[in-house]
């Protein structure tokens, strides 16, 4: 993120878009673009980007990134499809950049192929510069891919899924049902196995999701409302029976109720939002969401990290923990478009929330004996259901600490039940260190820098494992990165939160 000058906020944008501006410079035509067209354009005053076979005049929007000019610079004249999956994947460029659309891309002559095999491999059939999605497996491939089968009885409806995974968790299913469309997804390593059909009959909301986790097998349980025998499960939908990367699988997005509000600091509300009842979905520690909200007719998407409703559960009891809800700690922006949207939600209304994404493994935490957590502002939200896992779970851990970064002693979040949590757990330890404090403040000042960190991110011994996860602005992240690699950390030890 970078600083936008006056009257370039998303909402200008917005208005700009819907003001009838020619932004392409082409009056309204859309045309077929080469790649050698494509590569003249690539300067700040002139520059056109393709994303998935579409090409965009991004050089109105310059000013208008979040992410600053440099950035969009990148891909200027280029297919910048990777470097857009890279870094936000999540955002709806074909409705923020609708009016830029200049056209598609010029399908690629195919070279006539050299073998004279008519069983040209399908490594090189490419199509418009991209390989077909479909690759041919290997034999060894094949058997890793999951497959599926469904059987009835006159109330039920089970489709099983058999992942061929010797580890299977909640963790890594999602299954949904709307308007008889039954979505299940199954996340393996890096790939995603998905179960869509328009199924044949009419089911109940209250779907049952039963995981065999040592044996990798998953029953989605579904109730009909008729008891009519199915002559089959349903119509296939597109990405149905397919094994692909998950980062070439679109997000799915479900509609889930606001419950409760509550005021965390000042500017911080806790929204707790409840998935619908034919929805099974947990989202990983470390993982995050995206809102989608539509404003002013435009597409609008944000990330969050989920947390828990408070830091000091008791484990015991779990009404809270029950997969049936989502918490989310947000910071309300007085002159922020969307998180202005989100405060004007009513108890009631409803929320677009996507599958969750993330790189983060909890086996990072369960191989570490020292683990560090570097927080500013609301990037402390991952360190919520981090610190839960660490103290409760992760037997291996010697000591945990919180380096908490703010401005202020009104902005600390949660600092009530982090300086409990303290006491309650010898192995935990929390810092705060303020950047504007009152004149009573008696704690740490300063900025993330080497010479704080070199006093607080110790090795319990000289040669203990360490994880050390970092959140929050941009730069405060980019920064904390180098100090701790000039201290010597390895970039195996570090751990970066960003969406």
């Amino acid at each position: 993120q970078v600083p936008l000058k006056p009257g370039r906020s998303l909402m200008d944008w917005i208005r700009l878009t819907k003001s009838g501006k020619d932004l392409t410079g082409l009056k309204g035509r859309l045309i077929e673009v080469t790649e050698n067209e494509l590569a003249k354009h690539n300067k700040k005053e002139d520059c056109w980007i393709c994303i998935r076979g579409f090409v965009y005049n991004v050089t109105p929007y310059m000013e208008y990134h979040p992410g600053g000019e440099d950035e969009l610079m990148k891909a200027a004249g280029t297919d910048g499809t990777d470097l857009f999956d890279q870094v936000h994947r999540w955002v709806n460029y074909e409705s923020m950049l609708k009016e830029c659309l200049v056209g598609r891309m010029a399908v690629k002559p195919l070279a006539a192929p050299k073998e004279t095999s008519s069983t040209l491999s399908e490594e090189k059939k490419q199509l418009n510069g991209v390989l077909p999605e479909k690759k041919i497996l290997g034999a060894s491939a094949k058997d890793l891919t999951p497959s599926y089968d469904w059987f009835q009885t006159d109330s039920l409806v089970t489709i099983v899924i058999y992942t061929k995974q010797k580890v299977m968790n909640a963790e890594l299913v999602i299954v949904d049902c709307q308007d008889k469309q039954l979505r299940g997804e199954i996340i393996v390593d890096d790939h995603s196995y998905l179960v869509e059909v328009d199924l044949d009959h009419a089911v109940q909301e209250d779907l049952a999701v039963n995981i065999a986790e040592k044996i990798g097998k998953v029953e989605i349980i579904l109730k009909k409302k008729d008891s009519i025998h199915w002559k089959m499960l349903g119509q296939p939908l597109e990405g149905h029976n397919t094994f692909i990367k998950c980062t070439d699988r679109g997000l799915f997005y479900r509609k889930c109720k606001l419950v409760s509000k509550t005021e965390v600091t000042h500017d911080t509300k806790l929204f707790c939002l409840m998935l619908p009842k034919s929805t099974h979905l947990r989202v990983p520690t470390g993982h995050h969401v995206y809102l989608k909200q539509i404003i002013a007719g435009t597409e609008v998407v944000k990330p969050y990290t989920p947390v828990l409703p408070f830091l000091l559960l008791d484990f015991k009891e779990q009404s809270h923990h029950d997969g049936a809800h989502i918490y989310l700690m947000i910071k309300i922006y007085s002159c922020g478009l969307f998180t202005q949207a989100l405060d004007r939600l009513q108890i009631g209304d409803y929320i677009s929330v996507s599958n969750p994404e993330g790189n983060f493994k909890k086996s990072q935490v369960e191989t570490s004996e020292d683990l560090f957590l570097l927080a500013a502002g609301t990037g402390f939200t991952p360190m919520v259901k981090l610190l839960n896992f660490a103290l409760t779970e992760a037997s291996c851990l010697r000591t945990v600490k919180l380096i908490f970064f703010n401005k202020t002693e009104d902005d600390i979040l949660w600092r009530n039940h982090l300086e409990q949590l303290a006491l309650k757990d010898e192995r935990f330890e929390v810092q705060f260190i303020l950047s504007q404090p009152m004149k009573d403040w008696v704690g740490k000042q300063g900025k993330i820098s080497s010479s704080l960190l070199s006093e607080f991110v110790k090795r319990s011994r000289r040669d203990s494992k360490v994880l050390i996860c970092i959140c929050g602005p941009t730069p405060f992240t980019e920064q904390g990165i180098q100090y701790l690699k000039d201290l010597g950390y390895s970039q195996e030890e570090i751990h970066a939160f960003t969406a």
